[in-house]
């Protein structure tokens, strides 16, 4: 789960739609217009979850997820800022989240509001926990963000799979950031990041390359 950066433009036919006037379904938006949808969502998203990163580039594993969900708030039920591209994944992420319970949404870390990576920290096994250093009410966000979308379970030995190539990597350049001047290895680090960044789970992937550990 990281930072998005979400296009401000309504996607497709979607400004067409309104509550109270159209119900969500199958149909409505029409199929062309969840292919434009979509494909906003691959923009902002990078064809990944937004909130485990797993690839969500097969149709068949991904559902457009309402962040507040319908149920409870139908007035953002065609609302764009409400909306993001989440997998199919049973008992994670928007799944779980509709099935979870009640919870006020404003505990919920949003992922085009804010940034995931100032409140969660990916671990080398897989599994993700709180930074620490943050003030209470930011760890009970944390933690809830941690439960209401399962992040923490099922997920981390998918995740710890994604990652275990890179651990050797991240070894390799604690070395050499006890060995030589920060300027001899940190660019390389950095480019590394960088082209990772396009793979599922990319953000654990930074976590474990950099040796995050806070």
């Amino acid at each position: 789960m990281h930072k998005l950066n979400r296009d401000p433009a309504i996607p497709g036919g979607l400004q067409n739609y309104r509550h109270g006037q159209d119900q969500w379904s199958d149909t409505c938006p029409n199929a062309d217009e969840r292919g434009d949808i979509w494909n906003s969502f691959g923009q902002m998203q990078g064809w990944r979850c937004a909130y485990c990163e797993t690839d969500v580039s097969d149709t068949t594993k991904r559902h457009i997820e309402h962040f507040r969900q319908r149920s409870r708030h139908p007035q953002g039920t065609f609302d764009w800022h409400n909306l993001f591209g989440s997998c199919n994944r049973a008992g994670t992420c928007g799944d779980h989240k509709d099935k979870c319970g009640n919870y006020p949404h404003e505990v919920l870390i949003k992922p085009d509001v804010e940034d995931p990576e100032n409140f969660l920290l990916f671990l080398p096994n897989g599994t993700v926990c709180p930074r620490n250093g943050l003030s209470d009410e930011e760890r009970h966000r944390a933690e809830e963000t941690i439960r209401i979308l399962k992040l923490d379970g099922a997920l981390n030995q998918i995740r710890r799979e994604a990652v275990r190539h890179y651990i050797k990597t991240a070894e390799a350049f604690a070395e050499m950031a006890q060995e030589y001047p920060e300027n001899e290895w940190l660019p390389e680090l950095e480019n590394e990041i960088i082209r990772t960044s396009h793979l599922p789970f990319a953000t654990a992937i930074k976590h474990v390359l950099s040796n995050q550990s806070a």
